[in-house]
């Protein structure tokens, strides 16, 4: 609980100053662990691979995109695999140079503990300063692999400590390894969706996706396959096949359970880091080498372990771009070249250490300096450099437009589908009624787009805006009823739910800055095509400037403007009360028509139903 505490405090702390929470949780780790009265704890190692590992993996891997993982497998694989068996023989070759009476073997261990990056630091910061969507997917892919790779190169050194292993061994133990954890994953991941898929309660579903994560981890570890794939590649299935295995409570229960769950785990384990500083330095003092020495065989280790995985983005950036052009910048490359802060399995993988292996209260110090050495230096200047690099960062507005782009498609397969399931006897309000909330909310979408316009609030926003004052008004009316005992409290519940169901529904939109002078079009995966929006041009010279014209002669109010490709006409979205522009299309039959708001050229065929 104190944990918990902790965590809780520290985290709001570093928010309100925008500081790094895992490297502020490290530091209050640190100074605890000397403070009088304050119990000792012994981080075992099988507390972090077994328990809070497969977790932490689980939680990453529901929320990953199966379809983005495989696009990306290439780069994924040449960083969670190729980087990191490159950076074990480089930190291997460094460590046993600089650390005197060092085995070569226990050199290469040492590299294998510190191989991993742990990408929850660097995605959150990342998401924090906005890097493109693309680095942050291949960042993630990373660190869902790259452990299991680390992990097998770590018990390969330390079966070298002990003796002698040939490389068929060594090739053995990692395509087993591999398999093994594939093989499982796949299995654990198709039982769990076929029993969730029967499961109605939302308590029992989360329960049961609880314990996935441990059944696949220990599942492969048992057969020697690796635990981490198992659970990566178990969580990724779920996670792809949950829109149509769960119901809607059972999906919002997940998340929002899950989202606790990371949360507590991710940051328990840097306050468990900080609080082993104090034993690891107490077991050092124990060497005969001094501490000038020891500054300096941990200066050497922190820069082979970033050097090396900046030499390797080198090297992939210079292939990429012989391969594929400039289409792979070399901003890209650095980024992700000093997005390698390490976490908690490289400390507790260091613990893993056999007590007779040489040196090992130095190696186990040098794997803390370059988890705390790699969140200082790489972690506070991050931002920094995706700053000077001028990164794109994703455009809320771009979002907007996709978004509206599937609500509109899924308005359409929705009133298809009515139109097919509605009976004769359906009383014709209720199906009015269906037509009407489905419209209004593919309006919503469409309306989040044209915030550089002068209008202060759309439709949707004012609708919002109302809406929540009248369930608060609902809210404190149920808590009357409450207290005077006038409904019985099951009941209250219920439609308290009810209140908190329609709240939840009601999207507050991001205002996120919007950067100006940006043309804002139809994202090429997004983007439709048809005959009609091949044609056009914007050549039409507009019938307005910024005003729809037939709205100021109705006195009505209009929302966003449109311009005819054909004539020029421009007039008022669907989103409006009259919808002139769909009624100039009726009227005239020009099939495209483009956004007429500052900074925005998307078009829409009305013909064939396409943004493009």
């Amino acid at each position: 609980m104190a944990l918990v505490v902790a965590v809780l405090a520290v985290t709001a702390v570093a928010r309100r100053f925008d500081w790094s929470p895992p490297l502020c949780l490290i530091v209050v780790g640190v100074a605890a662990s000397y403070i009088p009265g304050v119990p000792e704890y012994h981080l075992d190692p099988e507390v972090v691979l077994l328990g809070l590992l497969p977790p932490l993996l689980y939680a990453t891997a529901i929320r990953t995109s199966l379809v983005d993982f495989r696009a990306l497998k290439s780069p994924i694989a040449l960083l969670s695999v190729g980087l990191v068996a490159f950076s074990t023989l480089v930190v291997g070759v460094v460590t046993w140079l600089v650390v005197p009476g060092l085995s070569l073997a226990a050199g290469f261990a040492l590299g294998a503990i510190v191989a991993p990056p742990d990408a929850v630091a660097a995605t959150a910061v990342a998401r924090r300063v906005g890097i493109p969507r693309k680095l942050v997917r291949l960042l993630e892919g990373e660190s869902l692999v790259n452990d299991a790779a680390a992990l097998v190169a770590l018990r390969t050194a330390i079966a070298s400590i002990a003796g002698t292993v040939s490389v068929w061994e060594i090739g053995g133990d990692f395509l087993l390894a591999a398999g093994g954890g594939i093989v499982i994953g796949l299995a654990v991941g198709a039982v769990a969706a076929m029993l969730r898929k029967r499961l109605d309660d939302p308590a029992t579903d989360t329960a049961l996706s609880i314990a996935v994560p441990f059944v696949a981890y220990m599942t492969a570890e048992a057969v020697h396959g690796s635990g981490v794939l198992a659970v990566v590649i178990a969580g990724l299935l779920l996670g792809h096949k949950s829109p149509s295995i769960l119901s809607g409570a059972s999906r919002l229960a997940n998340r929002l359970n899950w989202q606790t769950i990371q949360f507590l785990l991710e940051n328990i384990v840097f306050l468990l880091i900080g609080l082993q500083v104090r034993r690891i330095l107490m077991e050092v003092d124990e060497t005969a080498i001094g501490p000038w020495a020891l500054i300096g065989i941990c200066a050497a280790i922190l820069a082979a372990t970033i050097l090396a995985r900046c030499v390797w983005m080198v090297i992939v950036g210079v292939s990429k771009r012989i391969a594929h052009g400039n289409k792979w910048p070399w901003s890209y490359s650095a980024v992700i070249a000093w997005a390698g802060m390490r976490g908690v399995v490289t400390l507790a993988a260091a613990f893993i250490l056999p007590a007779d292996t040489p040196q090992r209260a130095v190696l186990v110090l040098a794997a803390f300096v370059v988890v705390a050495g790699t969140l200082i230096l790489q972690g506070t200047s991050l931002p920094i450099l995706v700053r000077k690099l001028n990164l794109p960062s994703p455009d809320p507005a771009v979002d907007a437009l996709q978004e509206a782009a599937v609500m509109h498609e899924m308005t359409r397969a929705g009133l298809a589908k009515l139109n097919e399931a509605k009976r004769p006897e359906d009383a014709p309000e209720v199906v009015k009624r269906l037509v009407d909330r489905m419209q209004q909310r593919s309006d919503s979408a469409w309306e989040q787009l044209g915030r550089q316009s002068a209008l202060e609030e759309t439709p949707s926003d004012v609708y919002r805006r109302l809406r929540l004052v009248m369930l608060e008004a609902e809210r404190k009316q149920l808590l009357v009823a409450r207290d005077a005992k006038t409904a019985d409290d099951e009941v209250l519940r219920r439609v308290l739910e009810s209140l908190d169901v329609e709240e939840s529904m009601l999207d507050q939109f991001d205002e996120k800055p919007i950067a100006e002078q940006r043309e804002l079009k139809t994202p090429a995966a997004t983007a439709g095509a048809c005959d009609h929006l091949t044609e056009s041009n914007d050549d039409a010279i507009p019938s307005a400037t910024d005003t729809c014209e037939e709205c100021l002669a109705e006195d009505s109010q209009w929302v966003h403007l449109r311009k005819c490709l054909t004539c020029g006409h421009v007039a008022c979205c669907d989103s409006s009360p009259k919808r002139h522009a769909s009624g100039h299309f009726h009227d005239t039959l020009h099939p495209v028509m483009r956004s007429f708001e500052p900074g925005e050229t998307w078009r829409w065929c009305f013909v064939d139903k396409t943004l493009g």
